[in-house]
């Protein structure tokens, strides 16, 4: 068989093992030993330890059970209430209202937790009891936290954009600031959907509250306080340099127990089981990706990745060519592995043909990032799909669907970068041009 016969064949036995009902991790840690033990001369057991082992004893990984935790008080507390109490006057006028807490709530969280995994786990926790309480569509609601959740890697900091930049020998400080305009962008195209939706399905939106005078709304976003002050103490945390990105998620716990606390909202029985709900969600989520790590080791001993991006340099593409061959290439190949093994993969192939095209390095991370974005929503291995399969029961291919107009959003974005790059450069050009 050639491998790309191979790779067909491993994507179909994928495919009918998640139609059967085998558990997702499963899934994926069996198809990649059937790769390894028919198709490579490597030993699969020995492999699927290893890939098992790296993964789990990660350190980035860490803040992913925390920032989980932290979800899981907020939901299990008055705070996560009195969040949307303090924001339904301010959004009561804009079509849509509540449900554009999905997405601001992914962009900030996703500037301080650096996963999209922990942004859709944190967030879907806290909006979607909330929202389905008051009456809006659950549809809309999982649509827009699917998508939204990949903005933990797009606002910095992100793990991801670090792992680009050491395998492209870019800057991370260009990085970093190279994703705020494009993170804004694709929330306000989210919120632009959920504006143009809302308009055309009046009656699947809850009416709207009583019109307060300014007075009232200010007092009434005193709410916010609380939640608003533990995303401040994070931030803090994080650029004064006392702590990590990782330890950031162990500080965000300690002050939302604190908060928690001070009003009054915390007791035993919903501090265990916030914990052992975290737990629960925690083991599922590294579950699947320790079979991800496995599969993805599948994929780099059989060759199949390899001959791919040979045989697009091969077509001798114009540059604006190269790049649609690309989003195909990386379409397809987020249906089976995770972001980071994407970028590890191919970057030794795919690098050298951008800097020849004349791309941008910084640029094209960011490129890159978006459709790993993508992939994250992208049957059958869209992670964050898995998540909230996990949290709310619904099938993830049901979720896919509820996504797709989300996934046209991701699509022109990327569209408009590429027309304007300079979404993507200007930031890290005038601030590193400033010395700032």
């Amino acid at each position: 068989m050639s491998l790309l016969e191979i790779g067909g064949f491993l994507l179909l036995l994928m495919l009918l093992m998640l139609s059967g009902g085998v558990w997702i991790a499963m899934t994926l840690a069996i198809v990649g030993w059937v790769g390894q033990a028919f198709f490579t001369n490597t030993e699969p057991g020995m492999n699927l330890f290893t890939a098992f082992w790296e993964t789990t004893a990660s350190w980035e990984l860490a803040a992913l059970p925390l920032f989980i935790w932290m979800g899981e008080i907020l939901y299990r507390t008055r705070l996560s209430e009195q969040m949307f109490d303090g924001l339904a006057p301010w959004l009561n006028r804009i079509p849509g209202r509540l449900m554009h807490t999905t997405i601001l709530g992914c962009g900030i969280f996703g500037s301080v937790s650096g996963s999209s995994a922990a942004t859709c786990a944190t967030i879907a926790k806290v909006a979607l009891p909330e929202l389905e309480r008051r009456g809006y569509d659950k549809g809309l609601a999982l649509g827009s936290l699917s998508a939204a959740g990949g903005l933990g890697i797009l606002i910095p900091p992100s793990i991801t954009m670090v792992v680009y930049a050491v395998a492209a020998d870019a800057s991370v400080i260009r990085l970093f600031l190279a994703g705020f305009l494009p993170g804004f962008l694709l929330m306000g195209l989210f919120s632009g959907y959920i504006i143009w939706w809302s308009l055309r399905h009046p009656d699947r939106v809850p009416p709207p509250e009583a019109e307060t005078t300014f007075i009232e709304k200010l007092r009434r976003s005193g709410s916010l306080i609380p939640c608003g002050l533990l995303i401040v103490f994070i931030v803090w945390v994080l650029v004064s340099g006392l702590a990590t990105a990782t330890e950031c998620a162990a500080w965000g716990v300690v002050g939302s127990l604190a908060i928690a606390a001070a009003g009054r909202s915390l007791n035993w029985e919903n501090f265990w089981a916030g914990l052992a709900g975290a737990t629960r969600i925690s083991c599922m989520i590294m579950f699947i990706l320790a079979g991800a790590a496995f599969l993805t080791k599948t994929m780099a001993f059989t060759g199949i990745l390899r001959e791919l991006a040979e045989f697009v340099q091969s077509l001798d593409l114009s540059p604006f060519g190269l790049i649609a061959v690309l989003v195909l290439i990386y379409l397809v190949l987020g249906t089976a592995l995770d972001g980071i093994s994407m970028i590890v993969l191919t970057s030794a192939v795919v690098l050298p043909m951008i800097q020849k095209a004349g791309f941008d390095l910084v640029w094209f991370g960011i490129f890159i990032i978006m459709l790993i974005e993508i992939a994250e929503i992208t049957p059958p291995v869209g992670f964050n799909l898995f998540v909230l399969q996990n949290m709310t029961g619904i099938d993830s291919n049901r979720i896919a669907r509820m996504t797709l107009p989300f996934f046209g959003c991701m699509i022109l974005a990327i569209v408009l970068i590429t027309i304007f790059p300079e979404i993507v450069t200007s930031v890290p050009n005038w601030v590193m041009g400033k010395e700032i």
